[in-house]
């Protein structure tokens, strides 16, 4: 039996979202994954490297994949929730988590690591990374890029102007890497495919994914819920376009 409106969005509205699993969404939604294989690329960084800083790790479920940990490994993290999810997945690898509040400056003196990485910042405080690197260090990072899930972000709040729309542009990336010294070594681009099968789906992802409606609630959105629900339930599903950028650069 199919459940009802209320009831999906009460169990997506009722379950955690804290650290950065999204396997809660098995089945009720899927996104196409980038060709480049970020948790692999890092891992591969990892291995050679003699201490790394992972920025915003989440609940550390990519950073806890790595197979090899550098002698000196820390990881940062903002969201109070995340912090006891990363501090308990990390520290037995050896890793170091702290609360930090992703605002210059990182809690660390320069030329600190050979490895800085990053997956999904909510922002790359480019001046930052480039200040803890050591001399010939990398920065590996793949990125939200411009307008990801934007069908689904003017569904709620409507048209969004341009310069919202190209935020998070991978040509800014490369420029503002490059602005405060780093040798943008690679970048990678990619548009994917992003679909929600069930109005459960679209409610847990917007509650994890807090500044894609910024203030989302459920019963602020009840509205725009249900008439979302109506298309879901008409067509099968809701499309959206993900984009991610790869960029590694070096610090000369």
């Amino acid at each position: 039996m199919r459940k009802t409106f209320e009831e999906l969005v009460a169990e997506a509205n009722d379950v955690s979202v804290d650290g950065w699993d999204f396997s809660w969404l098995d089945g009720r939604a899927l996104e196409e994954r980038p060709p480049w294989g970020y948790q692999g690329a890092m891992a591969a960084k990892m291995a050679g490297a003699s201490a790394s800083l992972d920025l915003q790790t989440g609940g550390g479920e990519v950073l806890a994949g790595a197979g090899v940990v550098p002698p000196l490994a820390v990881a940062t993290e903002a969201w109070p929730p995340n912090l006891p999810v990363a501090t308990a997945r990390l520290h037995p690898r050896g890793i170091a988590v702290v609360s930090d509040n992703d605002e210059p400056p990182l809690p660390f003196a320069d030329n600190a690591f050979d490895l800085v990485t990053s997956r999904h910042p909510v922002k790359a405080w480019w001046s930052e990374i480039h200040r803890v690197l050591a001399p010939g260090g990398t920065y590996l990072s793949q990125q939200v890029g411009p307008a990801s899930v934007f069908e689904l972000v003017e569904f709620f709040l409507g048209p969004q102007p341009e310069h919202v729309r190209r935020g998070r542009h991978w040509d800014d990336a490369a420029a503002d890497a490059t602005a405060v010294g780093l040798e943008v070594l690679s970048l990678q681009t990619a548009s994917l495919r992003t679909e929600f099968y069930d109005i459960g789906a679209v409610v847990y992802f917007l509650r994890k994914v807090i500044w894609m409606v910024p203030g989302f609630t459920v019963e602020a959105h009840a509205e725009k819920l249900r008439e979302l629900h109506g298309i879901i339930e008409r067509d099968g599903k809701f499309s959206a376009t993900t984009t991610r950028l790869l960029i590694e650069a070096r610090k000369p």
